[in-house]
């Protein structure tokens, strides 16, 4: 993200597919993170398990309910950014 955009090194992108699950990704994000003593810059925003936002600097992760993840379309509006795929276990 660097060479497109000044405030961030990377973008997580991932989804749920319910409220519920979107909710307990971002729990589960924010306690990896405080394991390792790392803080949140920004509380997290939760917008009712359709949409989380952490900010941790260099890294922001956004965490969809899977039909907002959707209509906002992140991966479109970063198009020029170098994608990196994170293989699924």
């Amino acid at each position: 993200m660097r060479k497109i955009a000044n405030f961030c090194e990377y973008f997580i992108i991932c989804s749920g597919s319910s409220e519920r699950q979107v909710e307990s990704i971002a729990r589960a994000i924010e306690d990896g993170f405080l394991e390792k003593k790392v803080k949140a810059l920004n509380p997290s925003s939760k917008n009712n398990g359709l949409w989380s936002l952490l900010d941790y600097g260099d890294v922001i992760i956004h965490i969809f309910y899977k039909e907002t993840r959707q209509y906002y379309n992140l991966e479109r509006l970063w198009i020029d950014a170098k994608r990196i795929r994170i293989p699924k276990d």
